[in-house]
């Protein structure tokens, strides 16, 4: 004869579920640029304007060491890697892939890099996305609270962070899911759309775009992707 189902009560599961602290309703989304000589990757930033790195991911190894793996956009990467090379906040880097239009970076974080992924999530705030630009690290996050927003932001006034405002959005239950773009990314699309871009056959083309705006091809296409992608969140999510 079999063993008899155990019978556990609805109320146990219930109580459980009662217990998780909602973050979901209401809240702020930013966007801000971060800049210090000391933040992770800007020395190498500063010696390689005309690349623009995109963060993958940050995984911690047994030994306690932190490694970043980063996609890098750019038409010559020669400058980027002799600039890796003395960059005091990273230390053993990796070239881990290579694609037609960027390539992948392992890196490991030095004790000198000041660390400010960390402190969102001590402020009990959520990374929505990171790229660098020439004047500092580009960084939109979503804080539950003006009062979490205010700790990262005291974190980074306590560290010599310089912090720039691009675009400050308050969420409520009713949010009709509106997203704000940068003024880059909002030029970028009015220009794509207007000279036919997104026309088929397309009127123009990235690199056009890019010379109409004075920026680098990669510029224009890491631009178009992140701007896209914030209005398909928005409007699909």
């Amino acid at each position: 004869m079999g063993d008899s189902p155990v019978s556990i009560e609805s109320t146990e599961f219930e109580h459980e579920r009662t217990g998780v602290r909602s973050q979901a309703d209401g809240g702020i989304v930013t966007q801000l640029r971060l800049d210090h000589s000391s933040l992770f990757l800007r020395p190498t930033l500063r010696r390689a304007p005309d690349v623009t790195v995109e963060p993958e991911y940050w995984t911690t190894v047994g030994t306690g060491r932190t490694l970043v793996f980063c996609s890098v956009f750019g038409d010559s990467f020669d400058g980027f890697e002799s600039a890796l090379e003395i960059d005091p906040t990273i230390s053993e880097p990796i070239l881990a892939d290579r694609y037609p239009d960027r390539r992948v970076y392992r890196v490991e974080l030095t004790s000198r890099a000041i660390p400010f992924i960390a402190q969102t999530a001590e402020s009990d705030g959520r990374l929505l996305e990171l790229s660098s630009s020439r004047d500092g690290w580009l960084v939109q996050l979503q804080f539950p609270s003006r009062d979490n927003l205010v700790a990262f932001n005291d974190y980074c006034r306590e560290h010599d962070i310089s912090v720039t405002v691009d675009h400050l959005r308050v969420s409520d239950d009713e949010d009709d899911g509106v997203v704000a773009l940068t003024e880059k990314q909002q030029e970028l699309l009015a220009v794509a759309y207007e000279e036919g871009y997104f026309d088929v056959p397309r009127g123009i083309s990235q690199d056009e775009l890019a010379d109409r705006l004075g920026v680098s091809k990669s510029a224009v296409s890491q631009r178009l992707r992140r701007a896209i992608g914030e209005l398909c969140a928005s409007k699909l999510c």
